[in-house]
């Protein structure tokens, strides 16, 4: 069975993934979300994924919160939109990142949950993760985990074991977002 490090944005999203893979790889699930707005919500996040993970037997690995990674590699795109460039910016950090760890621990390959948000471009992640694949040298597989009704049936997991859903990515751009839609939404 092949070794996968598989990068996570949260527990929630990593749920049905992990399902979806679980009989095919040997998975290790790598939390590296240097994107993510405060300490708090990191840690938060964080401890819900190692929660959920140790209740089904997968490891868990993460480098800390290193959030000027993220802040480096966006500047100058604070303004675009959620979706738009900073968005792919913030993949390929992610995804370099998980790829360089998975070689540096001699992982067969590398992937992300990311796709299983409805409010991700899985064509843009692939690419990007295809892109990482050539010039790391290690292995990415692709995925569109929100196919087969595969979003809701993270929704189901999370409910299955109580674990927080946060209402944005993760970014404080993300977040800002989110509240103006959510203000909208009460007019």
């Amino acid at each position: 069975m092949k070794k996968l490090l598989l990068h996570s944005c949260c527990g929630p999203c990593s749920t049905q993934v992990i399902d979806v893979l679980k009989d095919d790889y040997d998975i290790t699930i790598y939390y590296y979300n240097p994107n993510i707005d405060t300490d708090e919500e990191y840690q938060h996040r964080l401890s819900e994924q190692k929660r959920f993970c140790k209740e089904i037997g997968v490891k868990v690995i993460e480098d800390g919160f290193l959030q000027q990674d993220f802040y480096s590699k966006i500047k100058g795109l604070e303004n675009e939109k959620e979706g738009g460039a900073r968005c792919s910016v913030c993949f390929r950090l992610r995804l370099e990142k998980t790829a360089q760890k998975a070689k540096e621990l001699g992982f067969d390959m590398f992937g992300t949950t990311l796709t299983v948000s409805p409010h991700k471009n899985s064509m843009v992640i692939n690419s990007i993760g295809h892109a990482v694949e050539e010039s790391e040298n290690i292995p990415f597989l692709e995925g569109n985990y929100k196919k087969g009704d595969g979003y809701k049936k993270s929704i189901e997991f999370s409910k299955k074991y109580n674990l927080y859903r946060q209402n944005y990515c993760g970014c404080e751009f993300s977040k800002k977002e989110a509240i103006e839609r959510s203000e909208r939404t009460k007019i």
